[in-house]
């Protein structure tokens, strides 16, 4: 068997130890929405991967849709996720955080007092969304944006951007898939706009690349990677007719700008629909960057794909749950724990750290 996915290999100006990326998952141990010490105990345990992104983290108060997921904006989560960016370098890893405004995906109940629920349409993302409070609750219909209303949130991605190099991450990850914000402008399920931000295809990759622009200038391009996720269909998404055509288009975008690389998502492997080879393969040619696989992946798989060159990198998700030496175990062919799926978002250490 190849060991390619244990080789280094460079992102951006960085050079990481091996291929193994640790997936961004939520796990809702942010209490107040500030990071703490039971978290960087959780990021330095899994140090061992090439590249670690965090969980999903709000640029802005508006976007702290889930119970205690982190923000990034404020001078508490600066210092909080310091805590966490000294655990993994002191243990010789990497680390980017994942800027995810969630956009319709929300509650009041999980957001602080003055927050407004956004998103480019006022359509209701579907299903429910459990509040500590109230248990599960309906999504409300979010306020459709206002110029003014995108701007800000495209400054705040910026400010985030800089905040976040100030806490000590080596990057960012734009989260624009799975029916967030960036999504939500996407995709025509959720866009019903009829201004510059909506219809064409130009109209609706356009929040995209210009929060990807003004991060860019914020910190570097080179230190920015985006998560993509065509033809899912969570929080509502729909695929369309277009939806190859604006992806080429998206990475053609993204490349021009230099971003570090391109997260595909594919959860096929835990029940959703295929994304088609064609389009990974498109996203692959039309993207200068690293291109990071993912989806239920194996050492076996994982090295495969690798050899053929069909990605740069392979990102590991819920392995890493009850297994933060997952490197290492890889590389020795041990048995990998099961998670506990009862403890993937409840406070505390049970299921978190306690491994």
């Amino acid at each position: 068997m190849t060991t390619t996915l244990f080789t280094p290999a460079a992102l951006g100006k960085l050079q990481l130890k091996n291929r193994i990326v640790m997936s961004p998952m939520t796990r809702s141990r942010a209490i107040g929405n500030v990071p703490n010490e039971l978290m960087a105990k959780y990021y330095g345990m899994r140090a061992g991967a090439g590249l670690i992104i965090t969980e999903g983290t709000s640029p802005s108060p508006n976007g702290l849709g889930y119970a205690r997921i982190p923000g990034m904006y404020s001078d508490a989560q600066v210092q909080g996720w310091r805590l966490v960016t000294d655990a993994v370098h002191r243990d010789g890893g990497l680390i980017f955080i994942q800027l995810m405004h969630t956009g319709r995906v929300s509650h009041p109940a999980n957001m602080p007092a003055g927050t407004r629920i956004l998103a480019p349409s006022a359509i209701a993302a579907p299903g429910t969304m459990w509040t500590d409070s109230d248990g599960p609750q309906p999504q409300p219909a979010p306020v459709e944006m206002s110029e003014a209303d995108i701007d800000h949130a495209i400054a705040e991605y910026a400010h985030s951007a800089k905040r976040a190099i100030e806490a000590g991450f080596d990057g960012i990850e734009l989260h624009g898939a799975n029916g967030y914000l960036i999504d939500q402008f996407l995709n025509t399920a959720s866009n019903k706009r009829a201004d510059r931000w909506g219809g064409s295809i130009e109209n609706r990759i356009r929040f995209a690349v210009e929060v990807a622009r003004a991060c860019a200038a914020a910190i570097g391009a080179e230190r920015i990677g985006m998560r993509v996720s065509p033809y899912g269909v969570f929080n509502g998404m729909a695929p369309d007719a277009e939806m190859d055509a604006m992806y080429e288009r998206l990475m053609a975008e993204l490349s021009g700008i230099g971003l570090a690389y391109i997260h595909v998502v594919d959860h096929s492997s835990m029940g959703a629909p295929e994304v088609s080879p064609v389009i990974k393969a498109k996203i692959r040619a039309g993207f200068k960057g690293k291109y990071i696989l993912s989806g239920g992946y194996d050492l076996a798989r994982a090295n495969a794909d690798l050899d053929a060159q069909r990605g740069d990198l392979v990102a590991f998700g819920r392995p890493f749950l009850a297994n933060p030496d997952l490197v290492e175990k890889l590389r020795n062919g041990s048995p990998l724990a099961a998670p506990d799926p009862d403890t993937f978002y409840t406070p505390g250490e049970k299921g978190y750290t306690d491994l």
